[in-house]
């Protein structure tokens, strides 16, 4: 009876009962991706419009990407205070968007509402603040196969908190939003004051591998479980879906209004928004006007955010799988180069840079098929990266100031969407579009038909064909590329700095 404290002791400071818990509040970390199935909802119960939509959406993904202060205030304060922080920022701004379309308080403005959806989204960057640093601090001779399943975990938690509400199937849209605020929330409290840094032995044990190997392996078979199930939604529609309401499709633009020529399939929706911001979608580009419809993944950092919706199906839902083995295998991957050959982990990022080159030359070429070959290539690459450039920061940075690097580095997202998105893609899709309007209109005006009138409509020019995102596929290409070139700049200078921190280990 003696020894049981010490046991329990010895078992709350077990750096893998750290990691453990750390995987289970990333698996509903991802707060942000749900926004493509949450925003009907919102538009619906609020009469909003696209744009004031869109204006969320921009609200959302500052939040999501904004937290350069959490790695400061983790240095100060312990790192279960910024768990509830981050918790009580989840809870008050999606909780209060809640009541505010139950109509449980009264509706404010669309400022205010923006503020909230920041706020809450803003709460799950304290959350993979706080589980890397922990962890990496736990695993400093493990940092790949670490920040790998964490990243994996937080980028798929979007599915995994859909196929929840799609397993309870309520017939209240907006109980998913309630989810959302009080799911994570719960699951913070109960573990926040698990996850922080343990003492101990820190360093390679030879039971590691068979405890990471196992972890893979859990990995794998819940990608796999998510990717039957979406075949199967997408394949034998069960049960588990919900129609359009009609005063939701009354709110839709004519764009997005379902054609006569559709099938039944159409009519029915599955709420699946996995990795809204995380995976590509390539059909065909909306011009400006049109690119706040979208919330297309993948904004900045490897395809035009300001892609149609139109590629619904195994295809995007695919992309989200990818992306999650893109992470885990970055991260296993470049462990491997690090530990077996004490070679630069940016060799790694270089291959997933060529990698991402060639799905978009994929893109960029139309060919049959390369629709999914792309989405693969990107997926996989960019998984890849966010595997990898964390675990390099605190190698070649140290773990100091880690949280505080790895918010600067998401900072990055938000700028790439701006200038890949917002300005290259959008400009080149509206130029495409302009051009096809105006050859459709000499060709009216050429067959004199007195169907030319029916056939001219109001609405904005779009875009048809592969040439609409060609050049804009060509670009994200080329800055592949050039990555590929400056990781290799950077292989060349850090080998020394890898020979020191991981050649000894090899002798």
């Amino acid at each position: 009876m003696i020894r049981l404290p010490e046991r329990f002791r010895a078992f709350f400071n077990n750096r893998w009962l750290v990691f453990v818990a750390a995987m289970w509040i990333q698996s509903c970390a991802g707060i942000g991706y749900l926004f493509g199935s949450l925003s009907p909802v919102i538009k619906s119960s609020l009469n909003y419009n696209q744009r004031q939509i869109a204006r969320l959406g921009v609200a959302k993904d500052i939040g999501d990407s904004v937290g350069f202060w959490i790695g400061s205030l983790c240095e100060i304060l312990p790192l279960w205070v910024a768990l509830l922080i981050g918790a009580l920022q989840n809870l008050i701004g999606y909780g209060w968007v809640w009541l505010i379309i139950t109509h449980r308080v009264p509706t404010l403005p669309l400022w205010a509402i923006c503020i909230l959806i920041f706020v809450g989204t803003n709460g799950e960057t304290y959350f993979n603040t706080v589980d890397l640093v922990s962890c990496v601090q736990n695993f400093p001779k493990s940092r790949g196969p670490v920040v790998g399943i964490l990243k994996g975990f937080s980028g798929l938690s979007g599915a995994i908190l859909t196929q929840i509400y799609t397993m309870i199937h309520s017939p209240d849209h907006a109980s998913l939003l309630f989810m959302v605020a009080v799911g994570p929330t719960m699951v913070v409290f109960a573990l926040m004051f698990i996850v922080r840094p343990v003492g101990g032995h820190r360093q390679v044990r030879p039971t590691d591998d068979l405890s990471f190997t196992f972890l893979y392996a859990v990995c794998l078979l819940l990608a796999a479980y998510l990717m039957g199930v979406m075949l199967l939604q997408d394949l034998v529609h069960l049960s588990h879906t919900v129609p359009k309401a009609p005063e939701l499709e009354a709110l839709l633009t004519e764009p997005q209004k379902e054609e006569p020529g559709k099938s039944e399939q159409d009519a029915t929706e599955v709420i699946f928004s996995e990795l809204e911001d995380e995976k590509p979608k390539e059909v065909d580009l909306l011009p400006a006007s049109e690119k706040a419809k979208t919330n297309c993944p993948f904004a900045s950092k490897t395809v035009p955010s300001s892609c149609r919706r139109s590629c619904e199906g195994q295809e995007e839902e695919g992309a989200t799988i990818w992306n999650f083995l893109g992470r885990i295998g970055g991260g296993y991957f470049s462990e491997m180069i690090v530990r077996d050959y004490a070679y630069p982990r940016p060799v790694a990022m270089a291959v997933a840079q060529v990698t991402m080159a060639l799905g978009h030359l994929f893109f960029a070429m139309g060919w049959p098929g390369s629709l999914y070959i792309g989405t693969l290539l990107i997926g996989l690459g960019y998984g890849a990266h966010w595997a990898i450039v964390p675990a390099a920061a605190s190698e070649l940075f140290g773990l100091k100031n880690f949280g505080a690097l790895y918010n600067f580095i998401n900072l990055a997202n938000p700028t790439g969407s701006l200038v890949f998105s917002g300005v290259i893609a959008s400009s080149i899709y509206d130029r495409e579009a302009e051009k096809q309007a105006h050859h459709h209109h000499h060709q009216q005006q050429n067959m004199g038909s007195i169907f030319s009138g029916m056939l001219s409509v109001d609405d904005p020019p779009k875009c048809e064909g592969s040439i609409c995102f060609f050049l804009t596929s060509m670009i994200m290409s080329g800055i592949c590329i050039i990555a590929v070139v400056l990781s290799m700049v950077l292989v060349h200078r850090t080998k020394v700095v890898y020979a020191n921190l991981y050649g000894k280990s090899r002798t």
